[in-house]
């Protein structure tokens, strides 16, 4: 029976980050097993057959503010710097996203734009994010009619697509990541580092992950290996309601189905992701080109279409912040504090939070240096 320090379900961020901290600092055996038949979890990419650089299971753009993650992921990774802009139909026109002051001078008639843009900023000041429904809630007048047309032209049908629940009716965290931003920055995110792996993400995992001590399994249910192998402790990153074998019912999830398209053309679209709030039934059209910086005489785009998750058919996507469903997962955690420290949850899955690529390596990163290994037992 082969020997391991440790089990490592899932190859995403979070198991590939815990995989090489353990392999390269504590000198531990780890078998790093993954249901899929590849590694990097939803930000794995790949060639297709015209040599364009896919993203899977849709963009995915690396931002953070922390030197911390940044330095981490850096040793594994040059970086094309990339910042992100964003563009979204609005009535026929593509506007920024978020909708900043720029916006309002391609919705509205110049003169009422300015006396739109000077109550703006008296109100909530220059360079404020602020959330559609707090924007709602505190404006009158000018900023009323402001805050209900960006509210019906920009967030209601696409929340309403993509959560498949008005922006009312789901936690306020979701709203406010697409805020309103009282600013001339066209640029979707403000971090300090922007930028996507120069390679790709897939090549920065397999680096990540080349460690004599790490052996890898892919397209596997490690359910069905667990008895066959000795282990001393496992980290599980998969759905926690899964590991439990929903035990106490299903945690629900959005789930998205892609459509490509290639074109023998350079661009087909003028960003690299423009949204469609009201239009349609995809959300939104990626081109990949724009955000890899590949040359190339032919494009790849892809449609977005969120639905709902339906157990072994479509892929968990997004935990959908409900009270109803963190009063689920509460039931779920409970289950795991009985486990001890054998077995330790951590992910966008196991954690039931929606995690962006950085909080994920950063998660990873507190949960190996808190709980997973002491100054004595590092290597030097």
């Amino acid at each position: 029976m082969n020997q391991f320090d440790y089990l490592i379900v899932g190859a995403g961020f979070t198991g590939s980050v815990l995989a090489e901290r353990l392999a390269s600092q504590l000198d531990k055996k780890v078998l790093l097993v993954e249901k899929r038949d590849h590694i990097g979890g939803n930000a794995h990419d790949f060639y297709n057959e015209a040599g364009i650089l896919v993203h899977k299971y849709g963009p995915h753009i690396f931002h953070t503010n922390s030197k911390k993650v940044w330095n981490y992921l850096s040793q594994f990774t040059n970086w094309r710097p990339y910042y992100h802009k964003s563009l979204a139909t609005v009535e026929g026109i593509e506007v920024p996203i978020p909708f900043n002051l720029n916006a309002l001078y391609q919705c509205f008639p110049p003169l009422y734009a300015g006396k739109l843009e000077t109550l703006l900023i008296d109100e909530f000041g220059y360079g404020r994010k602020i959330p559609i429904l707090k924007m709602k809630e505190r404006s009158s007048g000018e900023l009323s009619f402001l805050a209900n047309y960006i509210y019906e032209h920009v967030f209601l049908g696409y929340t309403t697509k993509q959560w498949g629940l008005t922006p009312e009716e789901i936690d306020d965290s979701v709203t406010a990541r697409v805020p309103i931003h009282i600013s001339r920055d066209n640029r979707y995110f403000q971090d300090i580092y922007q930028a996507i792996p120069l390679e790709g993400y897939t090549e920065m995992f397999k680096k990540m992950i080349d460690n004599e001590n790490i052996e890898v399994v892919l397209s596997t249910n490690y359910k069905d290996i667990v008895n066959d192998i000795s282990f001393d402790r496992m980290i599980y990153t998969g759905p926690i309601d899964a590991y439990f074998d929903y035990l106490h019912g299903e945690l629900p999830y959005r789930s998205l189905q892609f459509e490509y398209r290639h074109f023998e053309q350079e661009f087909h679209q003028s960003a690299g992701i423009v949204t469609y709030p009201n239009e349609f039934d995809f959300t939104r059209i990626t081109e990949f080109k724009h955000l890899t910086g590949q040359k190339s005489r032919s494009t790849t785009i892809a449609y977005e279409f969120p639905k709902a998750h339906i157990q072994g058919k479509s892929l968990p996507y997004y935990p959908i912040p409900h009270p109803e469903n963190r009063e689920l997962f509460r039931k779920y955690k409970s289950e795991s504090k009985q486990l001890g420290k054998n077995v330790l949850f951590a992910g966008r899955l196991a954690d039931y939070l929606y995690y962006d690529m950085d909080q994920a390596v950063a998660r990873a990163l507190s949960l190996f240096e808190k709980d997973l290994c002491s100054s004595t037992q590092m290597i030097t």
